[in-house]
């Protein structure tokens, strides 16, 4: 059976720290962005246009989950609305999470086991501030949904080496951590990444000068040229590595060149692409005539458009608030529980009757009164305008001051939302809104998330 890639999305934080050797910047994740919300963003983005209900499987990579013992993807599964039957399952450990995971799909595709599949691969790496590894560091997120027709891009070939190497690492409780740069890249990343592809191309009979573009896992700009050099690939094959813009996005690192490269790409297209982390991972593939531009999807090129500054000073201090837990003990598990599909789903509740939205859910219909006869709608992929605001200085915030209004959402719908990725001079009457996952406080020892409206693109 035929596995592919049918659609692809990604997110990267509109927020960039320039990097203090001017050369260029980085994205890096607000004070309410994690692995989660930006993992939520970029499924989101990919799956624009697609019934969510077609979704039977969600693969979730990363190494900055959230929770250390509790399932990234059945959260994401829920905030994206995806049936109660779908089945989730994380990957971490490993810069190469990413790749893993899709790999992981194409093989649940191809058995029959699933139709369709999503995988998100998010990351949110900190090193010491300052240090040369926190300049390399960037955050983002890919997604990409695996069907076994119709795709886009079409797996021909796998292939992995393990190895077992002390070069970067982290402790549950620690920042990374790296051993020195020269052995790093030469007996890591460089010496993996040759022998995986080598190792594909001697099994599968071809060169890496076959293939139109190459995608590969690269510690900074240098060596990922050097990996190229050694490959001996014309430089104009492979697929610009996003430093100065984005960073080393970890496990998302590949899979958001590879969204890239579909961004660019022509059907007919041959890729290979190879991902790092404790050995390496190669993948192939062929772009078909199906693969098309949508744009509504926003991707790689839409985000990179949308950027603002960003202070180091502020950008750290809003880090380590939004790190630091708030007073009591949180939500109660059964609160949680009981409200998760307003909450996480952000769902309303549609009058039968008279079609009147309601949020959060009541039991009476506001307008013709009918009573217990509602509907779930979900609003989290629709836009509205901001109807009222308030800058409030005295809420306690990583980023003062806290912006929030009451937001009209399309269908008639009036929520109270924090407005985020804004400034108080943005906000007026009418601004059009849409709708993000966001982490909107710390307390209780977990991160707590809810919905938060940011200025329309």
């Amino acid at each position: 059976m035929t596995a592919g890639i049918h659609a692809y999305g990604a997110y990267i934080p509109p927020n960039r720290l320039p990097l203090p050797s001017g050369r260029g910047e980085k994205a890096v994740v607000g004070h309410d962005e994690d692995s989660i919300t930006m993992a939520v963003a970029a499924a989101m983005d990919c799956l624009r246009g697609i019934d969510r209900a077609s979704v039977d499987a969600l693969f979730f990579a990363s190494t900055t989950r959230p929770f250390v013992e509790k399932q990234g993807a059945a959260l994401i599964s829920r905030a994206l609305d995806l049936r109660r039957d779908v089945f989730t399952a994380d990957y971490d450990g490993s810069l190469r999470a990413g790749t893993s995971a899709l790999r992981g799909a194409i093989d649940a595709v191809r058995a029959g086991s699933a139709r369709s599949a999503l995988v998100v691969a998010s990351d949110s790496r900190y090193a010491t501030p300052g240090s040369p590894l926190e300049q390399k560091l960037g955050d983002a997120a890919a997604a990409f949904l695996v069907t076994a027709s119709d795709a886009a891009a079409a797996i021909e070939g796998a292939y992995a080496i393990a190895d077992e190497i002390l070069d970067v690492w982290r402790t549950e409780d620690a920042a990374l951590r790296t051993w020195e740069d020269r052995f790093v890249t030469k007996h890591g990343a460089r010496d993996n990444l040759i022998e995986a592809v080598t190792g594909f191309c001697r099994k599968a009979g071809c060169s890496p000068r076959d293939f139109d573009r190459l995608l590969f896992y690269g510690w900074d700009a240098r060596e990922h040229a050097e990996v190229a050099r050694a490959l001996g690939v014309d430089p104009a094959r492979v697929q610009a590595p996003l430093f100065g813009k984005v960073g080393n996005a970890g496990a998302a690192f590949v899979p958001l060149l590879l969204v890239a490269a579909l961004e660019q790409a022509k059907g007919g297209e041959r890729m290979l692409l190879a991902s790092y982390g404790d050995g390496a991972e190669v993948l192939a593939l062929r772009t078909s005539e199906l693969l098309r531009p949508i744009s509504s999807r926003r991707g790689v090129r839409g985000h990179l458009e949308r950027s603002s500054p960003v202070q180091a000073s502020k950008y750290w201090a809003a880090r380590a608030a939004g790190e630091r837990l708030v007073g009591g003990g949180g939500i109660s598990a059964t609160k949680h529980w009981r409200d998760r599909d307003e909450d996480i789903g952000f769902k309303a509740r549609a009058c039968r009757h008279c079609g009147t939205l309601h949020f959060p859910a009541q039991r009476v219909c506001i307008r013709c009164f009918r009573k217990d006869d509602f509907e779930p709608v979900r609003l989290s992929d629709r836009t509205g305008k901001l109807l009222c605001h308030t800058i409030d200085s005295f809420h306690p915030s990583a980023d003062p001051p806290t912006l929030a209004g009451v937001v009209e959402i399309e269908g008639g719908c009036r929520v109270w939302l924090q407005v985020t990725e804004a400034n108080p001079d943005q906000l007026r009457l009418d601004l059009p809104v849409e709708l993000t996952f966001r982490r909107i406080h710390q307390a209780g020892g977990m991160p707590n998330y809810f919905w938060k409206c940011r200025p329309l693109a």
